[in-house]
């Protein structure tokens, strides 16, 4: 069969601890690679931009940093949706330029950045933010760290519809992404192009996904998963809990940040925080990554893809097809993902991506699967 070990010879450390020891891993994976970068941009439609590949990309980022923190480190977190949000108005300040007062005059302005500089700064700033929220889980941990990283999300909606500064003293409370392109080709703003928007959050989700993996299959994630895994005693061979508690804190929330801004300046091009970025947004990220499977960069894709895909297709199904009402469509949508969550935390803890695992290795072993 073409889906073994047989005849792929590893003739150094290297080749045997890479990523996909198997070829065929390999060639399917630089097949989707080519298909994502090099065809798709070109046979896409606004609709399947706005609707399917454009919050898949941007949840899949998300996914990829609360698992980390949860996952590989076991730090629980509710704080998703407001992490979404700082990066999400950091970005815009950013991009807009940052006036810095001191004692009712203005002491500098910084300047407006580049889309791609605004999301990465956008990024850095969750990331810091995150560190300073993720004190706590020096001291407490599980039920009460997730009551504290709620109470963050709650604050930072607080922060943001009251601090007039950092929606630019709007009127409205809304902030919108002014127009910034790359090159010429326009990324934000109403005259952007769908394949320009999707192949940005495609670099982003590409580059974000290889160092989340080479994290956590190198030093840094074996930490994460000791503390995970107990932490007195990742504590007593050597591991700092500080160190490795905060390190997932700021990596998590660069991701959760990024992600917020490409929300925010690439798909909806204007936010109000409450609306955008509230509670729902923190359990649809957590429903995402208990589905996907916990502690698998696999997982993080299945189940952004999962969440995406089951609205767009009941609604195509039940409502375009069989002309069921939309409200019915929406409330189905929530009972088959409480029993999918249901289902998944009793019979399969490690989600979609277990379910693939077993499949793969089923295969492996095809014609004799045990």
């Amino acid at each position: 069969m073409f889906y073994r070990e047989a005849g792929d010879f590893k003739t150094s450390y290297v080749d045997d601890n890479q990523t996909f020891p198997i070829k065929f891993d390999r060639y399917r994976y630089y097949a989707v690679l080519f298909i994502a970068f090099a065809i798709i941009p070109f046979v896409i439609n606004d609709y399947w931009v706005n609707a399917v590949f454009m919050p898949f990309l941007i949840y899949s980022i998300a996914a990829i940093g609360l698992n980390i923190l949860i996952g590989y480190c076991g730090q629980v977190s509710l704080g998703t949706g407001g992490f979404m949000a700082v990066g999400a108005y950091a970005c815009y300040k950013f991009m807009t330029g940052v006036d810095i007062w001191w004692g009712g005059e203005l002491l500098f302005r910084l300047p407006e950045f580049n889309i791609f500089f605004s999301v990465i700064l956008g990024g850095l700033t969750t990331a810091l933010v995150g560190v300073l929220f993720g004190l706590p889980s020096l001291r407490i941990k599980g039920f009460y760290l997730a009551v504290a990283t709620l109470a963050a999300q709650f604050f930072l909606v607080w922060v943001f519809n009251r601090v007039s500064w950092f929606y630019n003293y709007s009127a409205s409370g809304q902030i919108s992404a002014p127009e910034h392109g790359i090159a010429g080709v326009a990324i934000t703003g109403p005259n952007a192009d769908a394949w320009a928007m999707y192949l940005f959050c495609l670099v982003f989700v590409a580059f974000s996904a290889i160092i989340a993996r080479n994290l956590t299959r190198g030093a840094v994630g074996r930490r994460w998963m000791a503390i995970r895994d107990m932490d007195i005693a990742a504590e007593i061979i050597g591991v700092d809990p500080l160190k490795a508690k905060l390190t997932a804190f700021a990596v998590s929330s660069f991701f959760v940040g990024i992600s917020g801004a490409l929300f925010f300046a690439v798909y909806l091009g204007a936010v109000e925080v409450g609306e955008a970025f509230g509670i729902q947004k923190s359990f649809l990220v957590l429903f995402m990554v208990i589905i996907g499977g916990l502690g698998s960069i696999f997982g993080s894709f299945a189940g952004a893809a999962f969440l995406v895909l089951l609205p767009v297709f009941l609604k195509n199904t039940l409502v375009g097809t069989l002309g069921w009402p939309t409200d019915l469509a929406a409330h189905l949508e929530f009972m088959i993902v409480g029993a999918l969550i249901i289902i998944f935390l009793i019979a399969e803890p490690h989600g979609l991506a277990q379910l693939w695992r077993v499949t793969k290795e089923k295969l492996r072993l095809w014609p004799f699967p045990h």
